[in-house]
């Protein structure tokens, strides 16, 4: 496998974008603020952990972290006693995260996660099988073939093993809220940081699962509140939502 001292040589894969790659790799200094351009993932964090322990288990588990950026979701699984691997195709981000691991080992004895700058495909073609839990969060809307990922995903699993995935809804209530009001209205993102065209449907997401062998088995939404400003789980996944699904045994 590559280490993010090197160069990967699936930096310019044909399923990433080297836009995006560019882009997230700008924001590097950002990951660990959580008062700073990406302060949602911060806030939404502990409801995805919430979600993702309430449908798996943890403890003592192989946990992929895909996209993982600089490790906010990560460090987090590993908090949980996962063993857990991250990987992200910005090499950059991958440092970061590679930087704060360590410093909470130090810190508080924390096992760091490994940190990996690969793609999940080419992950995939060395360590099939090797994952009990795979999470996949914020990343579908960011390639140019989310399906390919969800493929790889399920290689990647165990027989019997989960995927959660967070991605955002095609539609005009989506657009609303996670482009105008995200980005320009509330700040919660940096602008630019999404694409409508490449919104994903929950019923095309749940397609390409079963494609690729999949059981969706679980579904939730994710939702903001302007005048709290806090963030909720709850049952509308006509905008932000997460998908689980499991691999048969």
């Amino acid at each position: 496998m590559q280490t993010a001292h090197s160069t990967p040589h699936n930096a310019t894969h044909s399923n990433a974008d080297p836009h995006e790659i560019a882009r997230f790799a700008q924001l590097a200094n950002q990951w660990w603020n959580p008062q700073g351009a990406l302060h949602a993932l911060h806030a939404i964090n502990p409801l995805r952990l919430q979600w993702i322990a309430s449908h798996t288990p943890l403890a003592g588990s192989q946990v992929l972290d895909i996209g993982c950026g600089g490790g906010i979701l990560s460090q987090a699984l590993a908090q949980a006693q996962a063993h857990v691997t991250g990987i992200d195709l910005a090499q950059e981000s991958i440092l970061v995260a590679q930087q704060h691991a360590q410093k909470q080992h130090q810190q508080h004895g924390t096992t760091p996660p490994q940190y990996l700058c690969t793609s999940a495909e080419t992950l995939a073609s060395t360590h099939a099988a090797s994952f009990d839990t795979i999470t996949c969060m914020e990343l579908l809307e960011h390639v140019p073939d989310p399906a390919s990922i969800v493929q790889a995903c399920a290689q990647l699993l165990k027989p019997g093993g989960t995927v959660f995935f967070a991605t955002i809804a095609q539609n005009p209530k989506a657009f609303i809220h996670a482009i105008i009001a995200a980005e320009y209205l509330l700040n919660l993102v940096p602008r630019g940081t999404h694409s409508y065209s490449q919104f994903i449907q929950p019923s095309t997401l749940m397609r390409h699962c079963r494609q690729a062998s999949l059981q969706p088995f679980a579904s939730q939404g994710l939702h903001y509140n302007p005048l709290t400003q806090r963030y909720r789980l709850g049952s509308d996944t006509s905008v932000n939502y997460m998908l689980a699904c499991r691999k048969p045994l």
